[in-house]
């Protein structure tokens, strides 16, 4: 491991301690804990390790009745649904996930609670927490990990911070400050809010937390996550942003299986539109893998195969080769920039493509969910010699290469077009002799 992970100097994006870049590619593994015994869980770490994924989101006290119900070892992880009374044996699992996590170079996103155990408005509850038994929990729960520095904290759990009528920002904030206490001010902290928001639309202009998360969701396919990141990315001072569950691999539209299942071109489209508008990382997920649904267990949102016959769809593969793309060029100065476009932008939303180039004028990328020719303002890039590469995000492979003489703007045309057929367009600066795109660092 690198240290733990902090802010980049520009606020936008994150870094080892030791300033290497760190790409958040995460997984939604909520129910992890609750679901699935130690040998499970390394079968699941060392698959999402091999494909690139170096956070884990998961829940300490999780959502399907996850205070009641006892966990694959019999173990609940609370005495009495008390928060001052955590159960060690329980929290025995969480200790030895993390450590096999690390092993492997990966992070746990810990969630200490799911929003339902604060704020029920659906789900099983129980409501457990108020503010003084929040910071307790907090403070324990800190101080338990606080030695380990492949912890990212996640409060909130898939619920909003306040609504018209009551406000339970008081407790979330109780719990961070407990763990910030414990954790001598170390803690990297965000917030999983409800679908189709941010974390900024209940915490902006307060230092509670360190990055903001969005959860674009589940509802219908394209829904504007572009816009959200970069509503965050402008926000001052500026903070991370990620989209921390996008549509989910395999789960019905809206919730309903008639509507048809989002698949791995829908999960492309919103992985690599919030990245090139700006995220720091993002996360994947995939309905069947979210609960670990297995044989005899409850099926929840119309899972439809096993967690262990989830674990190798295309969309989980698709989403390392994005990691490795960002990650074969500087990767802590992109600046998102929209306007690198001049002709060929598709329409909102299933067409609409993303840019981003980097600060020094060494490169730019540009995503279009639907192959089209495209002209793009080659003129930012300070280069006497630009190559051009087309990059597949369906096969992390180069399919396309050339170069040539550095002019004010160019047209280029990807190996295939029309739906379906998405590509990354990369143009380089010769000079700077990068590496193939998308090539193991």
């Amino acid at each position: 491991m690198h240290g733990r992970v902090i802010v980049s100097t520009n606020g936008h994006y994150l870094q080892y301690e030791d300033g290497t870049p760190f790409f958040w590619l995460g997984d939604t593994g909520w129910d992890l804990f609750y679901k699935l015994k130690l040998n499970e869980i390394k079968e699941y770490l060392d698959n999402r390790a091999a494909k690139g994924f170096n956070v884990i989101q998961a829940v300490a006290l999780a959502e399907p009745d996850g205070i009641r119900k006892p966990n694959r070892y019999a173990q609940v992880p609370l005495i009495n649904n008390d928060p001052t009374q955590p159960n060690n044996q329980y929290f025995s699992l969480i200790d030895s996930t993390i450590h096999l996590a690390a092993q492997r170079q990966m992070f746990i996103g810990l969630l200490p609670t799911w929003g339902d155990k604060v704020n029920k408005m659906w789900g099983k509850g129980p409501v457990i927490f108020d503010t003084t038994n929040a910071y307790t929990y907090g403070k324990w729960i800190g101080n338990r990990y606080k030695n380990d520095p492949n912890i990212i904290w996640i409060v909130g759990g898939d619920r909003p911070a306040f609504s018209d009528t009551m406000d339970w920002r008081p407790v979330w904030r109780a719990m961070v400050r407990g763990i910030r206490e414990a954790t001598d001010g170390k803690a990297l902290i965000t917030y999983h809010p409800s679908g189709e928001s941010s974390s900024s639309d209940f915490w902006t202009g307060e230092n509670t937390l360190d990055l903001n998360m969005i959860q674009s969701g589940h509802r219908k396919p394209d829904l504007p996550t572009w816009k959200w990141i970069s509503h965050d990315y402008d926000i001052q001072p500026p903070k991370p942003v990620l989209d921390g569950e996008p549509n989910y691999e395999d789960h019905p539209i809206n919730w309903n299986p008639d509507n048809g299942y989002f698949r791995d071109y829908d999960v492309r489209k919103q992985l690599y539109r919030s990245v090139f508008s700006g995220a720091c990382g993002v996360t994947y997920g995939h309905n069947s893998i979210f609960q670990f649904y297995g044989h005899g267990d409850e099926k929840i949102n119309f899972a439809d195969r096993y967690w262990t016959q989830a674990l190798d769809r295309p969309g989980a593969f698709q989403a390392g080769y994005l990691k490795k793309l960002i990650l074969s060029r500087p990767a802590l100065n992109r600046v998102p920039d929209d306007s690198l476009i001049l002709s060929g932008q598709g329409e909102e939303p299933s067409g609409h493509s993303c840019a981003f180039r980097d600060a020094d004028g060494n490169y730019v990328m540009v995503y279009l969910p639907v192959g089209k020719k495209i002209q793009i303002n080659t003129f930012l890039l300070k280069a006497k010699r630009i190559k051009a590469w087309w990059f597949n995000p369906k096969t992390g492979k180069v399919e396309k290469s050339h170069s040539f003489k550095a002019a004010k703007s160019q047209w280029f045309t990807p190996p295939t077009v029309g739906k379906e057929n998405d590509w990354v367009l990369i143009l380089d600066d010769m000079e700077k002799g990068y590496k193939t795109p998308g090539a193991d660092n």
